[in-house]
């Protein structure tokens, strides 16, 4: 009798503790995961729908037919794929599955017969071109293997891309990681890619956006310095001889960036936008025989964020930044006036693409040129739209991108605004939760994006819903000086040696978050990816007594360390924002300001996100404030996924970093 109650006692114990273990959820073995404790599967079945969110855009219309490619996640998949879909309304169909998400895509330009498309692998970065016959599905490299593939562009005729590579450092160790980045420029048939010819190459990763001239000769393409400065050039394809467009930037002249050039129909000329004598990106015609700019937009006090020409629609789409909404506006291709508008929602439109004669190239004979963009609000996750011009007829392609909840319920942000140290005028967007199903004040999340040069936008907040509709926080996404949006002085306004006045910027909203009523200054936490992961390390060492803890995800902590070890094609392109390490003094400033050398003033809980493969903010710069918070004993908490980059891509990962984020804040902002 005692051996068998010995027997039973270990039967009930294995039993209770079988329950025990499905209660919680188990960490899949691609997560690092610690410090984080266990997460209830109850959890996860009540946030669930707020993990469905598949939005789309458009990646390509069809050369051929009525029907374009889109880019969305499958139902029931883990990262974003390639779809085709037939008509407005139809159910996509899906083109690609891989367990990696692919990026951009184009039809064969003639008669779409197959694709070529770009990805990597496990968040690295080192995408490679593939082209994909639609009919069998096969699928052949076209690019060079461990080199990174980018700008693909068509010729004319169609029967041949050029494209660009950059060398990785992580294959090349004997070269030494810190070498100068080269750019390589290949010419290819996609359907002979073991003939591909090296053209040229250039000096540093900066050079993008190539182009076909309309007689296929000549190449137009992009040398972006910053944010600030970007130059146009063309190269004669059979000289390889270079010439730069755009004027020569002389010692004291202000910087100017140039973006999205396109030939017109003739070749003569050029569609590109500048802030050339002006604080916005204005679209402009720059004459190739003389030089001369003319101003197209100079009645927008506004960004023009994007711009695309059909000769057949005889027009100019362009998208114009006001206030973080997008307005689209029409230009007559002919008198260069502006054209009635159609009235759209407020969001934020991105993707234009018109059906026929996209982009300078021959006009199709068409009896309605269609324009397709992407439409994404706080309403809407991002859906496909094209407007008929003929017609004036708008169609929706996609649908159903918020299955099991009513976008219509969700929140509308709030312009707000305060003045920083310094007087400068600071705004953001505020989520608040309903008053009275939250009453009195609320706490509040303040997440700050990335770039640094990005721009938070009254869109879609995703998962960040379950935190206003059922956790009753308001979130508040601040602009913070060296945002895009407001002007290129704002831009440039955190460049270099005044990196901490963004900072300060946040010191601010926390004394305009105090004089809110219905807001908690108490109860206040502080998260950002990327730049506003640095911020967020920044915010929790300068203002440690204000918040209530941080999430940091992919955030710089040492700009010296970071700038030594992110991707040479990258390096130099951060030096220009940051600061170039290698100068005595400037290496002392960034040293000074770097959260990893202000750890200990870190008093408040950390959570800290990385991905291993991360090519721009490397992974060891959240294992070293991971390890020093450790030392010093700051509650921290690390999540590492082994099979992503810069930011969570694949669902299951998102999902448990979601499910920690929500225990975090539970624990740190409503206790």
């Amino acid at each position: 009798m005692r051996i068998y109650a010995m027997k039973s006692s270990a039967l009930l114990a294995l039993f209770f503790t079988t329950i025990a273990q499905a209660q919680f959820l188990t960490p899949a073995a691609n997560l690092v995961v610690d410090g984080i404790p266990p997460i209830e599967v109850a959890l996860t079945k009540s946030v669930e729908a707020y993990t469905e969110f598949r939005p789309s855009s458009i990646v390509a219309w069809h050369p051929a037919r009525h029907a374009m490619l889109i880019r969305t996640r499958p139902i029931g998949g883990n990262s974003a794929q390639l779809h085709l879909i037939e008509k407005p309304g139809d159910k996509p169909l899906s083109i690609t599955d891989f367990p990696d998400a692919v990026g951009g895509a184009s039809f064969q330009p003639k008669k779409g017969e197959y694709i070529l498309f770009e990805r990597g692998a496990g968040g690295n970065e080192v995408f490679r071109i593939f082209r994909m016959d639609l009919s069998t599905k096969a699928i052949s490299a076209v690019s060079p293997d461990n080199e990174r593939a980018a700008s693909p562009s068509w010729s004319r005729k169609g029967d041949k891309i050029v494209f660009t590579t950059a060398t990785i450092d992580r294959f090349n160790r004997g070269e030494g990681a810190a070498r100068m980045a080269v750019t390589k420029l290949y010419i290819a048939d996609p359907m002979k890619p073991d003939d591909a010819k090296l053209i040229t190459t250039f000096d540093g990763g900066h050079w993008f956006n190539f182009r076909f001239s309309p007689n296929d000769k000549k190449l137009l393409f992009t040398e972006y310095i910053s944010a600030n400065e970007s130059h146009i050039w063309q190269m004669d394809i059979a000289s390889k001889t270079k010439t730069r467009v755009t004027p020569e930037r002389k010692i004291g002249d202000e910087a100017v960036a140039y973006g999205a050039p396109r030939y017109t129909r003739d070749g003569k000329g050029l569609y590109v936008t500048t802030d050339r004598g002006s604080q916005y990106r204005r679209l402009i015609h720059l004459n190739l025989a003389t030089g001369k700019e003319t101003v197209l937009t100079g009645h927008l006090n506004f960004d023009v964020d994007d711009f695309s020409v059909s000769t057949a629609a005889k027009r100019i789409a362009l998208l114009t930044n006001e206030s973080g909404s997008s307005v689209l506006r029409f230009l007559d291709l002919e008198n260069l006036k502006e054209l009635p508008r159609p009235a759209l929602l407020a969001g934020e439109i991105s993707g234009l693409r018109w059906k026929s004669g996209n982009d300078d190239e021959s006009a199709d004979t068409v009896k309605s040129p269609e324009l397709a963009f992407n439409l994404t609000s706080a309403k809407s996750p991002g859906e496909v739209f094209s407007y008929d011009v003929s017609s004036t007829k708008m169609l929706r392609w996609t649908n159903g991108a918020a299955a099991g909840l009513n976008p219509q319920e969700f929140v509308d942000p709030q312009l707000v605004k305060w003045k920083s140290f310094d007087g400068l005028g600071i705004s953001g967007f505020l989520y608040q939760p309903d008053a009275k199903k939250f009453p009195g004040k609320r706490p509040v999340i303040i997440n700050i994006h990335g770039g640094p040069e990005g721009q938070a936008r009254p869109g879609f907040i995703a998962r960040n819903n379950y935190m206003v509709n059922e956790m009753g926080i308001a979130i508040l996404f601040p602009n913070v000086r060296g945002s895009s949006g407001f002007g290129k002085t704002f831009l440039a306004a955190d460049n270099g040696f005044k990196r901490e006045d963004s900072v300060k910027d946040i010191g601010a909203l926390f004394d305009w978050i105090a004089t809110q009523p219905d807001l908690d200054a108490a109860r206040v936490l502080v998260m950002g990816g990327s730049y506003g992961g640095y911020m967020t390390l920044a915010v929790a060492t300068t203002y440690a007594d204000k918040i209530a803890g941080g999430i940091s995800n992919v955030g710089i902590s040492n700009f010296v360390t970071f700038l030594t070890n992110t991707e040479s094609y990258r390096r130099d392109l951060r030096r220009v924002e940051y600061g170039d390490e290698r100068e005595p003094k400037m290496r002392a400033f960034l040293d000074k300001i770097s959260p990893l050398n202000n750890a200990d003033k870190m008093k408040k809980p950390m959570m800290i996100v990385q991905g291993k493969n991360d090519p721009r903010v490397p992974y060891t710069e959240s294992i070293q404030i991971v390890e020093q918070l450790k030392k010093q004993a700051t509650p921290v908490w690390f999540l590492m996924a082994n099979d992503e980059g810069h930011g969570f891509a694949k669902k299951n990962n998102q999902d448990f970093l979601f499910y920690a984020q929500i225990k975090f804040i539970e624990k740190t902002l409503l206790q």
